[in-house]
């Protein structure tokens, strides 16, 4: 069995092991692949919140720039004016860690100062020469994600893998080194494989049935299949609405083959999702 681990975020101490988080999806964006413009005025984006925390999300991942294949990126300003309104309503009103979904330093080190505790980088680092140091002075969490090329161009390109999981691991690996060169601690990185990004479907669906090969990075290992592409092919599903039980059953799949934690839009039902496979995963293992 796979013993617990500490996360440490800028303001508190975060426990894997016991039983799979959750973490709520919030986009303040206009265009995000699931639910674009729904939550641009910041009083919703913060009821929302609200409404996620109730339904049990352990913590919530704010973004305001769209990741979506294709999608372009917006500046720094741009990302804060939708960011900084939220996080001054949402202070006093949730008691969970924010992670904001960013690959701005600017935007890391303004939305930290309003009481983010992790940041969650695509780029694992990559995209922004101040990231690291900015996490590290905050001494905030973060989490580093694979991905091949930017969110513009990652289904584009060269999607071949001859060692699929092992490119992913030597990866993250790396970035788990150069996260801890820029001062971040090693307690403080969550690894997150990059479900949809830069992958066939195929390749997200043997990411999810191989997580124990990133087992040995000794990290928490986020997945966040929720609502994305390949479900729809897999199920004939076009819309992203359309997608919530094939996301469960990713879900359910994820926390089975390892996942600590979930990246979720339909907290509810996931909650229940994972608390289930969990504890199918327990039962298995009390009997080996």
């Amino acid at each position: 069995m796979r013993p617990s681990m500490i996360f440490r975020t800028a303001r508190r101490e975060i426990e894997f092991g016991k039983r799979p988080l959750i973490m709520g999806i919030l986009n303040v964006t206009p265009d995000s692949f699931s639910d674009g413009d729904r939550y641009l005025c910041p009083e919703e984006a913060v009821t929302h919140a609200q409404r996620m925390v109730e339904e049990g999300a352990d913590l919530l991942d704010i973004g305001a720039e769209s990741t979506r294949p294709g999608s372009e990126g917006i500046s720094a300003a741009s990302e804060l004016e939708r960011l900084t309104p939220v996080m001054r309503l949402l202070g006093s009103k949730i008691d969970v860690p924010i992670s904001i979904d960013t690959t701005k330093a600017e935007v890391a080190e303004a939305t930290l100062a309003l009481g983010a505790e992790i940041i969650n980088d695509i780029t694992a680092l990559r995209g922004d020469d101040r990231m690291a140091d900015v996490v590290a002075r905050a001494k905030a969490g973060v989490i580093l994600m694979h991905m091949r090329g930017t969110p513009k161009t990652m289904q584009q390109g060269f999607l071949e893998y001859p060692d699929l999981m092992g490119e992913i691991v030597a990866f993250l690996r790396d970035r788990i080194a150069a996260a801890i060169q820029g001062g971040i601690a090693h307690d403080r990185i969550m690894v997150d494989p990059g479900i949809g990004f830069g992958k066939k479907a195929e390749d997200n669906m043997r990411i999810m049935m191989s997580l124990k090969a990133l087992e040995d990075l000794n990290r928490p290992v986020l997945v966040g299949p929720s609502r994305k592409g390949f479900i729809g092919l897999a199920t004939g599903e076009e819309t992203s609405a359309g997608r919530i039980g094939g996301t469960a059953a990713t879900v359910a799949v994820s926390i089975l083959k390892g996942a600590d934690i979930v990246r979720v839009h339909d907290v509810r039902i996931m909650r229940s999702v994972a608390d289930m496979a969990y504890a199918l995963r327990q039962a298995s293992q009390s009997e080996q």
